[in-house]
Formats: structure tokens, C-alpha cells, sequence
């Protein structure tokens, strides 16, 4: 409890000098921009980029500032597990950076305290119809938008065509939905011994599983939790019957998604979600890698499909708004973000990225991680980010995974379960 409010009191001062900021009768002059001719530095910070993308980098501010020789960039990649306790000691001490790399889910908690600039205001429409609407409207609160999407992801799954074929299955007709993944899998475990489906429940992706099944984490204003339906039931039921009956790992609850990618590649699991791990399939288990065919992501109800997002944001507290909103669009264009597409296998937020055929066309001989990236690309339409920005989610995301535990465990029914995690949510959403 202590530890809470020491945060708490820490975002109240960030708040506080967020708003002398603001006050400043200076601000407006300061922020104009560089359009003058005015010497700049702008400060930027990433999220552990370095060193496998430093030349990528460094060549993106090479050519932003041959174009914009009165800007000078200073980068700064800090460690993933660092990032946010310096940018809230950053902006609590007045030092914010120009340009940073956040998530959504933290950007938001800085968004909150009125500490980002809104590119609402900030980047022309004809600028914003450059990017995927659905990573667009992930950084929005209310009518404010917080950050311009940089690069993204959707959930592919991976097949083992070999264990289809053991099972009697056909691997060109892979599960697409919650209840044809329950079938491949008792089928599969009946026939070969080994796991059919593995749908881990780490980290948020129990709360993403909840909304593609149809469920609403919470009402239209983020007070009250809104799972206790029909739909929240039917998750928690449905995971729990699969579990007791076998038909899952128990590393599913009690592990993590490395012990999935583990199993993937010892042969020991049918299919997954796993398209971030292709690459190391492909370096770890090459036959297992011949033999994966990936698949659209597995859904339910809603019929939607997750979107993973990273952004670039520009604190308020920057005396050169004008300049650092630029480098953000430059850093993001169609151009730097097709080049940063082939480096390493994400997705653009740029449409005119994504409208090249690297994106829409596989060659006779195309590998696994060719056919992820196609069709990852395939679903940005119907992807969004299913776990919006809320505040205590950390809390929130416990409660929930803990509740299902309960309820797998057999310490719960799964009624029992979601009526412990909707009470729970309630008293942290009305914090």
C-alpha cells in the first residue's frame, strides 16, 4: 500500500509540473518550431533498438537532418526494463526528452496527466490518413490522441503440418476459431498423445482471449468492470474444461510463453499463437520450422484480432513541438518503415508501407516467416488493440489471471471465479 501511494504522490508531481509547463507565458514561443532557421537539438530516446538496428537508426537521422540541417538529433536507447522509470523521472524533474518510444498502456498513464502533446492538433489530417486506423485510434483517450503508431504486429498462428497429418487432420485447414481449436485438440491428443493447442494465459493474454471471445472488460467509461456476462463465463468455462480434461499443457496457466515457443519447437505441440518466435524456430528447430504453416489468428465471437502497437510520443514539456512532431513523422514515413519492416519481422503503421508487395505477395518458394509477415498483414483490417489503455492495469491484468487460476485449479467454479475478479476490478477501478 505504501508503495502505491509513494507512486501515486510521484504522478501527482509530474502532474503539478505538467501544469506549471503549461503556465509558462513563454510555452507558445518556445514550442514554434523551426521554422526560423534556429539551430535545434532534439533529444530521442528508443526502447532497446541498439545495437541491432543502430545503423538503421542512425542512417533515418542522418537523412532527417541532411534535410533539416538546423536540426541536430541525440539519440538515446535505454534498456526496455528502464524505459519508463526514466521518462517519469524525466518529466517529474522538467528534463523530458523530445521524441520517445513508448507502448500505449504506459504512454497513456502519462497521457492522463496532460503530459503529451495531442496530435489531434499536432499532425495534419492529410498526415494522419497515413496511418493503419486501428493502430491510430489505439493511442486515443477521448478525443485526444497521444502518440503517432510506429511499428506493430498481429497474431499469426503456427501449425505443425506434421502432427496434423499424424492426427488424420488437414494442415491447409488449420483451427480458426476458440471451438475448432477445442476440437483439433482432443482429436490430436486422441490420436497422436501429443498437445494439439497450447493458448497461453500469460501476462494480458487472458484479457485479450475475454474480448475475442465477446466480452467487455468494462463499461464506456472505464468505472465499472462489464465481464460478468454470458460471454466472460463461456472464457473461463472454456479454458477450465480444456485444462481439466487434459487437453491443454499445464505450462498453459503455470508457465510462460517461452515454455510454449519450448514445446513448439520440440515437436510436442500442434499449433499456437506464436509469430514473434518464428525466427527463432527457424534458428532453433529447423525441421520443425519445414514444417510450420501459419494460419490467421485463432478468434471468437467478436470476431476481432490483436494488435500489438508501438509508438513515438513528444512530451509536452519540449521547447521545439514543431520539430520533434517532424521527426516523428519522418521517422515513421512510408519509406523508413518499409526499410525497418525487412530488418526484423514487424509491421508498418504506414499505409503506403504496406501497400508493397512484400507485404501482399508470396513467391511459389516462400518460407514460414515470409507466409507470418503476409499474413499478419492480411489482418490489420480486422485487428485493433483489444486491451485498451486503463488506469491500475497491472492490478487489473493480476486479478483477472488470478481468477481464472482459481477457477482451472478447481479452488473455484468458474462463476465463482469471474464474480471474485469482477468485484476485485470494481474496487480498482474506483481508485
Amino acid at each position: 500500500m505504501k508503495k502505491k501511494l509513494g507512486f501515486l504522490a510521484f504522478l501527482l508531481a509530474m502532474s503539478m509540473v505538467v501544469l506549471a509547463a503549461c503556465g509558462n507565458d513563454d510555452s507558445a514561443s518556445d514550442k514554434s518550431g523551426d521554422s526560423d532557421g534556429e539551430q535545434i537539438t532534439l533529444e530521442f530516446w528508443t526502447m532497446q533498438l541498439q545495437p541491432t538496428f543502430t545503423d538503421y537508426i542512425n542512417g533515418i537521422i542522418e537523412d532527417f537532418e541532411a534535410e533539416n540541417p538546423n536540426i541536430k538529433i541525440d539519440w538515446l536507447d535505454v534498456p526496455a526494463a528502464d524505459l519508463d522509470k526514466k521518462i517519469l523521472s524525466a518529466v517529474s524533474t522538467d528534463t523530458a526528452p523530445d521524441v520517445v518510444n513508448l507502448n500505449p498502456t504506459f504512454a497513456s498513464q502519462l497521457a492522463e496527466l496532460d503530459a503529451l502533446v495531442n496530435m489531434e492538433e499536432a499532425v495534419s489530417e492529410d498526415d494522419k490518413a497515413l496511418y493503419v486506423k486501428g493502430a491510430w485510434e489505439a493511442n486515443q483517450i477521448g478525443d485526444v490522441t497521444f502518440a503517432i503508431p510506429w511499428y506493430l504486429s498481429t497474431s499469426v498462428t503456427l501449425n505443425n503440418k506434421q502432427i496434423f497429418e499424424e492426427a488424420g487432420l488437414d494442415p491447409e485447414k488449420p483451427a480458426t476459431t476458440y471451438e475448432e481449436a477445442a476440437e483439433y485438440a482432443k482429436i490430436i491428443k486422441d490420436e497422436t498423445g501429443k498437445y494439439g493447442y497450447f493458448p497461453s494465459l500469460d501476462l494480458s493474454l487472458v484479457l485479450q482471449h475475454m474480448v475475442m471471445m465477446g466480452a467487455e472488460l468494462t463499461n464506456e467509461d472505464g468505472t465499472e468492470a462489464a465481464f460478468n456476462t454470458p460471454e466472460g463465463l463461456y472464457a473461463f468455462e472454456y479454458f477450465t474444461d480444456l485444462y481439466n480434461e487434459g487437453l491443454i499443457p499445464r505450462e498453459a496457466l503455470t508457465g510462460d510463453q517461452r515454455a510454449t515457443i519450448d514445446m513448439y519447437q520440440a515437436g510436442q505441440v500442434a499449433f499456437f499463437d506464436g509469430s514473434q518466435f518464428i525466427v527463432q524456430v527457424k534458428e532453433n528447430a529447423p525441421e520443425i520450422y519445414e514444417n510450420t504453416l501459419p494460419s490467421e489468428a485463432i478468434t471468437g465471437k467478436s470476431g476481432k484480432k490483436t494488435m500489438s502497437v508501438q509508438n513515438v510520443v513528444v512530451p509536452k514539456q519540449t521547447k521545439n513541438q514543431e520539430a520533434a512532431v517532424k521527426f516523428a513523422l519522418f521517422l515513421t514515413n512510408g519509406e523508413n518503415q518499409l526499410e525497418f519492416s525487412k530488418l526484423t519481422p514487424i509491421l508498418p503503421s504506414n499505409v503506403e508501407s504496406l501497400a508493397d508487395p512484400y507485404f501482399t505477395e508470396a513467391d511459389d518458394d516462400a518460407e514460414p516467416t515470409d507466409l507470418v509477415r503476409i499474413v499478419s498483414a492480411s489482418q490489420l483490417e480486422s485487428a485493433e488493440l483489444l486491451v485498451p489503455p486503463m488506469n491500475n492495469y497491472t492490478e487489473l491484468r493480476q486479478a483477472m489471471y488470478d481468477a481464472i487460476s482459481a477457477a482451472m485449479l478447481g479452488e473455484m467454479t468458474p462463476q465463482e471465479a469471474l464474480d471474485k475478479a469482477e468485484a476485485e476490478w470494481n474496487e480498482i477501478l474506483a481508485q
